[in-house]
């Protein structure tokens, strides 16, 4: 079952723009010998960590968002852990909260602000030229033509 995934991962900040990309397309084509695929690529740039980590102030953010299954993102997370210039990284399953944020927002799209769903539905099968009217068969009387009253003969 192919899953989503978003990888976050620290690099040295001393390292250069070439082994950078070399980095990732190394793990682009593990990813797709694991049969995945790399979604996206984004460098979020050098920053300052939240506490020293391999005797690191600041670091290179990376994230990529994979999809795949999960012996493909162990053995992305098993060739990082061996990889010197990574200081840190995160996997997260995403799939789970896309589609949990679908499903809200599905909801909030059917709903109007102040309005309950019969009102949606009203307004949704009123006629497109101009103000809708409410009048039924039941409210017509049958001397104006308009109901469908049953004639004792």
């Amino acid at each position: 079952m192919q899953r989503t995934y978003e990888l976050m991962f620290i690099v040295r900040p001393d390292m250069p723009e070439e082994e950078q990309d070399k980095l990732i397309s190394n793990l682009e084509t593990q990813v797709g010998n694991a049969g995945g695929t790399v979604k996206s690529v984004e460098r979020m740039g050098k920053r300052r960590l939240g506490y020293i980590v391999r005797k690191f102030q600041d670091g290179i953010y990376m994230l990529m968002l994979l999809e795949g299954e999960g012996g493909m993102v162990k053995e992305v997370e098993r060739r990082l852990r061996v990889t010197e210039p990574v200081i840190k990284f995160l996997t997260v399953r995403v799939d789970e909260q896309q589609k949990r944020l679908a499903k809200i927002k599905a909801i909030r799209d059917t709903k109007v602000r102040g309005k309950g769903t019969r009102a949606v539905a009203a307004s949704e099968t009123a006629p497109e030229g101009g103000a809708a009217t409410h009048s039924t068969a039941s409210e017509a009387t049958p001397a104006e033509g308009g109901g469908s009253a049953p004639v004792n003969a």
